[in-house]
């Protein structure tokens, strides 16, 4: 038992700090939440991340990663095309207008900044090549989302304009993902030898900063999640079916173009995980009437992180049985 524990504490600790933070009942941690997140939280945990991926990758993985087209391309178009098209099967159901406004704003973000590159590296991928996806998407993002987005609303005829402010995206990139990044991989050339480094520590410090992203995101959304009823239930069905599909899709496509282990994680991690922070100021930005639409961001982005977390696990244990 406690060996299963300690191969499932990431898992554990995301289902406890759900727990934690839905049944406080006096509010303090919601408090602390989002303090950290009013004083600049995620954005010094994603910084953080991103400097320990500077100490863990290797200069043969980014060659390696840059060169991975095929990989690439698969990653992108789980992202940019399957993505939308399982949201507009899904919202074929009867479902209200801002479930389905919500489904269409996850469905046209790019992979997630931190937790993707952390979980594909977790469970034996090449997280250069996870992190140069990271970066195309979200630069593509800047350009499909309006278009994107635009043309999945016009199906359900809620035609609506969208203008993305681009600067600011690529100022975050450079900030948040390239500079903490050159960072580490600098620091790492210059200071540490590789056998002194610890990688397993490093991503379990890594592991621990994305529970504390969570912590922050379900601090800030825990009145929207208690405050929809029994829509919160329904809406976790909802965005777990989403997921479930993206990641079927993955593995079908890294069987399909045989992908081989090491370069197949990227794919399925990067393909199927969403940014929530871009998705959310987009809700905010032009569908703030629609308050359900914000809550069925936040919940896809907790359930993908509970399943994908579970599935790195799995997927280490596998490639620790075969190296043994």
């Amino acid at each position: 038992m406690i060996q299963k524990i300690k191969k499932q504490w990431f898992l554990l600790g995301l289902v406890l700090v759900f727990v934690a933070v839905i049944l406080d009942p006096s509010n303090s941690l919601v408090k602390i939440g989002i303090g950290l997140k009013d004083n600049h939280g995620p954005e010094i945990i994603i910084f953080l991340i991103f400097i320990i991926s500077g100490l863990l990758i290797e200069s043969d993985q980014i060659r390696a990663g840059i060169k991975d087209i095929k990989s690439t391309l698969l990653s992108l178009s789980v992202i940019v095309v399957f993505s939308p098209i399982a949201a507009g099967l899904l919202c074929l159901l009867p479902l209200e207008t801002g479930v389905v406004i919500g489904l269409f704003i996850v469905a046209v973000m790019p992979t997630t900044l931190s937790s993707g590159i952390v979980m594909t590296g977790a469970a034996g991928g090449n997280m250069a090549h996870a992190l140069f996806v990271t970066i195309l998407s979200n630069f593509i993002g800047i350009f499909s989302i309006p278009v994107v987005l635009s043309a999945l609303l016009s199906l359900q005829n809620m035609e609506k304009e969208l203008g993305i402010d681009q600067g600011a995206i690529i100022t975050k990139l450079i900030l948040l993902v390239l500079f903490p990044l050159l960072i580490g991989i600098v620091v790492k050339a210059k200071v540490f030898k590789e056998n002194h480094l610890g990688k397993f520590k490093l991503q379990i410090i890594n592991q621990w900063m994305i529970i504390g992203i969570v912590f922050i995101s379900l601090a800030g959304a825990k009145q929207v999640l208690l405050g929809e009823g029994t829509a919160f239930f329904y809406i976790v069905v909802l965005v777990s079916v989403f997921h479930l599909m993206l990641l079927g899709f993955s593995f079908l496509l890294v069987k399909l173009f045989g992908v081989e282990k090491g370069r197949r994680e990227s794919v399925i991690f990067m393909g199927s995980q969403k940014t929530l922070a871009l998705s959310a100021m987009i809700q905010v930005t032009y569908f703030s009437e629609f308050g359900i639409a914000l809550l069925v961001c936040v919940i896809h982005h907790i359930v993908h992180l509970m399943m994908d977390g579970y599935l790195s696990t799995k997927m280490n244990a596998g490639l620790s049985a075969e190296n043994q």
